[in-house]
């Protein structure tokens, strides 16, 4: 039976900090926020949903909506020209696939990562996207990878996911499948470090440790 990986999007497969950066900015300006919201305390949040970005850089609850409709009007706009591949992130992609079946598990709108992907010309790689707008429970929950492995069939071997944030890993132990922790993104070695022992550098070593593996 042919494994199944599961990958995250940002800080695993791409980098979009500029383009969420831009966005959080732009919406904050737009709506008014008189705060010091700085760069990190934005890339600090990234992996969890808008609601909670916004909600923990002081925007009011009666607030979050508009903010995360601005937000996404403007990312759509901006994030294929702000947005990259991680190093080795296409060639992580290709290998997977000579060996296993793909998806994609992400807290991001799933129609703008999907775009982004076609973008890249990788969706095709790829039987199924979950988004946030799929899912009531984003990552930490297990919803999402319980989500994308019903629509892959329902398997209950040989399942992974690679991901770059205590999220990631939250949700595969949750979810009862293994994972691969990357550091090429947005938490730090030191956290991942909390919740498991298997890390590498990338999305492509963490291929290359699971095709090892099967």
């Amino acid at each position: 039976m042919q494994p199944i990986i599961l990958f995250d999007l940002d800080g695993t497969l791409i980098d979009s900090t500029e383009a969420i950066l831009e966005s959080f900015h732009h919406t904050l300006k737009t709506h008014g926020m008189q705060t010091s919201v700085n760069d990190e305390m934005i890339t600090s949040q990234i992996g969890h949903t808008l609601e909670t970005m916004f909600t923990e850089v002081g925007v009011k609850s009666e607030l979050i909506d508009i903010h995360v409709a601005t937000y996404k009007l403007y990312y759509r706009e901006i994030a294929r020209q702000k947005t990259v591949l991680l190093p080795g992130a296409a060639e992580a992609v290709r290998e997977a696939s000579t060996f296993a079946r793909l998806g994609i598990v992400t807290t991001k709108t799933g129609l703008y990562s999907r775009e982004l992907m076609e973008h890249f010309e990788l969706m095709h790689y790829f039987e199924t996207l979950i988004g946030r707008e799929h899912v009531e429970n984003p990552k930490p929950h297990p919803e999402p990878i319980f989500k994308a492995l019903e629509q892959m069939g329902n398997p209950s071997e040989h399942v992974w996911m690679i991901g770059d944030t205590l999220l990631d890993i939250e949700a595969s132990n949750r979810a009862g499948i293994k994972c691969v922790a990357v550091t090429s993104g947005y938490d730090k070695i030191e956290q991942l470090v909390t919740l498991t022992d298997i890390i590498q550098p990338n999305a492509f070593e963490a291929v290359r440790y699971i095709a090892q593996r099967g």
